[in-house]
């Protein structure tokens, strides 16, 4: 197929939602192609393929990349668009097991719905999340972030979430999506012990601090729909930073919803603030404490979170965000 830089362009991630994306493309095209216009496809074949084709894209010239899957491959078209420095807007068909980057722009999870919120949305300009960290091979490198970015319990989960079996059983993408993260959460929680790293927020004074959970936030919602940050707004030049303490597997359990609707912050063990850069280092040199951004798994601490105010165009449905 030959390039048309005019025409947008979708990069579809056929694994997303459990796999179940390759097998319902042919509908959601369809859905696509009618309620939104022409497009052109490019599909990703392993990690990191939505990075190379989103800033191949932008650098041929498309104004408008459209990533179809879950916040995972949202969030590397994101990068390959930041990436290229050119001026090109950022669109969303939902179809994977988080959506947690849906509920912050208001989008449809439905195909249809969510094309024709694309096809009659409005542009908005958003503010991105960067992490640099040392990642897996022991390289110092750089992420955007466009939900949130995190170590202890939610990495923990997520990687639980992403090693086990999916939940074919369960009639839908949103459904499954939810009860994995529950289940994952309820399964991690047993046993839980803080971690201690070292913490400076905004070049003042570095304090020692103790973690069960600790989240750099961009927008609301991570983990399938907690809302862990309910204050955090996309295009305020802030990050919001939310510590669970030192507290009990009981308690967890017990105060579970309030992750959910976003009333965890009245409890003694959670402490909030906001802030345009974050640095974080394990207590013990030798420590290895995994971060999670976006739902991925990239590396480990330390690591260094900052704000870039209005860095990303972004296509929402009408009148939201």
């Amino acid at each position: 197929m030959s390039i048309d830089s005019s025409l947008p362009l979708v990069i579809v991630n056929p694994k997303s939602a459990a796999g179940s994306t390759e097998s319902s493309w042919a509908g959601i095209a369809s859905d696509l192609r009618a309620h939104f216009g022409a497009f052109q496809i490019a599909f990703t074949k392993r990690a990191g393929d939505g990075i190379l084709l989103a800033k191949r894209g932008a650098e041929n010239g498309r104004g408008f990349i459209i990533a179809c899957g879950g916040d995972g491959t949202i969030n590397e078209v994101a990068n390959g668009i930041l990436e290229s420095g050119r001026d090109c807007e950022l669109g969303i068909l939902p179809n994977g097991t988080g959506g947690d980057f849906r509920r912050t722009l208001g989008m449809p999870n439905d195909s249809r719905e969510a094309a024709k919120a694309l096809q009659s949305g409005e542009t908005k300009t958003i503010d991105v999340g960067k992490v640099t960290f040392f990642n897996h091979a022991g390289e110092q490198v750089s992420r955007y972030f466009l939900n949130v970015s995190s170590f202890g319990l939610s990495a923990s989960i997520i990687e639980r979430v992403k090693t086990s079996s999916p939940l074919n059983w369960l009639p839908n993408d949103l459904l499954r999506g939810k009860t994995s993260f529950a289940l994952s959460t309820l399964q991690e929680v047993f046993g839980l012990n803080f971690v201690t790293v070292r913490v400076r927020i905004d070049d003042n004074e570095e304090k020692s601090l103790n973690t069960i959970n600790f989240c750099v936030c961009n927008s609301r919602f991570f983990g399938g729909g907690m809302k862990i940050a309910p204050d955090a707004q996309i295009n305020d030049g802030l990050l919001d930073v939310v510590n669970i303490g030192d507290i009990k597997t009981a308690k967890i359990l017990f105060n579970a919803y309030k992750l959910y609707n976003g009333s965890h912050l009245t409890l003694a063990e959670v402490k909030s603030t906001t802030a345009k850069k974050i640095e974080v280092f394990p207590a013990e040199k030798n420590q290895i404490i995994h971060i999670e951004t976006d739902g991925e798994l990239p590396g480990r601490l330390p690591a260094t979170f900052e704000i870039v105010p209005n860095a990303l165009r972004v296509r929402v449905p009408r009148t939201k965000i």
